[in-house]
């Protein structure tokens, strides 16, 4: 068994995945924007990932803009049967490298074939809606952008849609427009608000893909984390993917890195087995902040 098989699988959609899977945000230059510092290191990782069983790749392509997706297309097409690729759309990026909002049906159409032409497929196998603030998400309905992507979905240029950066109502407002197969929020052990989506999610057979945001938590900073981790022979990170894991049957995993080494420590979180004891432990941590 790889470490990543441990981990079990979860449905998106008609689609079963590995619960690790892995995020290519990092490939792009400094602040997710412009080419990666090591070209051939960036290959080397997307074709290590696949290699060690990874069948889910999240993606977008404002992350450069573009770079991800042209690396991804580089190191693996023609892509492997059970790969499922993730992308996202709702955003541009400025020449200054700032995020803007791109939430106009013809915004939303036109990333749509971005990712199209960059990964050089005929349709997309999941399309996020990013949605929401810099802070979280933000109560508005979501309406007009998810019927834009339900149209292009008729046209077949996309399999199934997603949502990413939302409360549990707007998912309810998407779920009655089309069929919704996951959700991407900002979640980890420490920052719990979305607590009751992911348990929501899981009774509805919806995959919830926690992501850390740039400049935000670091489950590395608690002391707590690091003596459980110490306690198991596993790093900080490993053991709050491990958490991650366990805390619902429904959640996946994109950590993400340019490094081989480690996206292997990545992995390894997989097959991390955590005591009932240390569960409790992790799961005290939020209480105190």
């Amino acid at each position: 068994m790889t470490d990543i098989a441990a981990a079990g699988t979860f449905s998106l959609g008609d689609r079963l995945v590995s619960r690790m899977g892995y995020g290519a945000m990092q490939l792009a230059g400094p602040g997710v924007f412009g080419p990666p510092k090591d070209h051939d290191s960036a290959i080397a990782v997307l074709r290590d990932a696949v290699a060690r069983g990874v069948n889910h790749i999240d993606t977008s392509d404002f992350y450069g803009p573009h770079v991800t997706n042209q690396l991804i297309r580089e190191a693996l097409h023609p892509y492997p049967d059970d790969l499922v690729i993730v992308t996202k759309v709702g955003a541009v990026r400025g020449a200054d490298a700032s995020w803007i909002p791109a939430l106009a049906p013809a915004d939303l159409e036109r990333a749509v074939h971005d990712n199209l032409r960059n990964l050089r497929v005929e349709a997309l196998d999941v399309v996020n809606l990013r949605v929401g603030g810099l802070h979280g998400p933000v109560e508005a309905s979501i309406e007009p952008q998810v019927s834009a992507l339900a149209e292009l979905q008729r046209r077949g240029l996309i399999r199934r849609l997603g949502l990413s950066n939302v409360t549990s109502r707007q998912l309810a407002e998407a779920r009655r427009l089309v069929e919704i197969v996951c959700i991407q929020n900002y979640y980890n052990l420490v920052h719990r608000d979305d607590d009751a989506l992911v348990d929501e999610a899981a009774g509805s057979g919806i995959a919830y893909v926690p992501f850390f945001p740039l400049g935000g938590f670091s489950p590395l900073q608690s002391s707590t984390l690091a003596a459980v981790a110490h306690d198991l022979g596993a790093t900080p990170m490993q053991t709050a993917l491990a958490w991650l894991l366990r805390r619902a049957p429904n959640i996946l995993l994109i950590p993400g890195t340019s490094s081989t080494d480690h996206l292997r420590e990545n992995l390894a979180a997989a097959a991390l087995a955590l005591p009932d004891e240390a569960m409790a432990r992790l799961n005290a941590i939020a209480a105190k902040t």
